[in-house]
């Protein structure tokens, strides 16, 4: 795909059979700002399981994020490290998720539910994401979308979890969110998803999704321009953060 060893390749990506295209908008975005360059997501999903409902999520989104004019990115967590288990965060695997939420400007998270929460694998990846990283922020000033997959009944926990997240990350996570419910009866044997209102609701986030990136693409740098980082400027450290030792 590219020279990213950590980036899945999308199957299919201009295949939407779930999709009416009579009914959505090609540019959801059209009149709220700049549509050039395209938007740019980053999607992480958290399972490993050789059919993992979460990608396969995440994968519909992106095969619609690109049909709405963006560029995506679907990182393969496959051989991320746990957190602070390599000294300095010493892998090419860390390495490359950074740069990758470097480049995004907004961010599709999707966890199955288990036990009542999101993944270990889901939660790693997202502790691999300082708040600040050499004087620049993975996270701070973008867009934000939840997505959860759950085996039974429809629930909301790993949503819930990943809004709270979101909110400590500093990302604007938009107020709509997707819980698909006995995911195995959503896809086929081709770990396309079907035709159902699961689906109609991906298509609503992502839609919102890169309208909220669009209306702040032009504003990102001053939103999250704060008092106390311009104060600490000049120290030797950007950021208490880093100072604790925690970046």
């Amino acid at each position: 795909m590219s020279e990213y060893r950590y980036l899945r390749d999308l199957p299919d990506p201009d295949s939407l059979p779930a999709l009416r295209p009579e009914y959505a908008h090609a540019r959801p975005a059209l009149g709220l700002g700049e549509l050039d360059p395209p938007p740019r997501i980053l999607l992480l999903y958290g399972s490993l399981r050789e059919r993992s409902y979460s990608r396969l999520a995440v994968e519909e989104a992106a095969r619609l994020l690109q049909y709405f004019g963006c560029e995506t990115r679907i990182f393969d967590p496959r051989d991320l490290p746990p957190p602070d288990q390599v000294p300095g965060d010493d892998h090419p695997a860390v390495h490359e998720l950074r740069e990758h939420a470097l480049w995004s400007e907004a961010q599709v998270w999707c966890s199955p539910e288990r036990h009542g929460q999101i993944t270990g694998i889901m939660k790693t990846q997202i502790d691999h994401l300082p708040l600040a990283f050499k004087g620049l922020r993975p996270t701070q000033g973008r867009a934000l979308a939840v997505m959860q997959v759950s085996a039974g009944s429809q629930s909301f926990n790993s949503i819930n979890t990943l809004r709270v997240l979101g909110r400590w990350m500093r990302m604007f996570t938009i107020p709509n969110q997707s819980s698909v419910a006995k995911a195995y009866e959503e896809f086929d044997e081709a770990g396309r998803m079907t035709p159902s209102s699961y689906y109609d609701r991906i298509v609503d986030v992502m839609e919102e999704l890169v309208r909220f990136t669009v209306l702040l693409r032009p504003h990102a740098d001053q939103l999250v321009d704060r008092y106390s980082e311009r104060k600490d400027k000049d120290q030797r450290v950007e950021t208490h953060v880093e100072k604790a030792g925690l970046a």
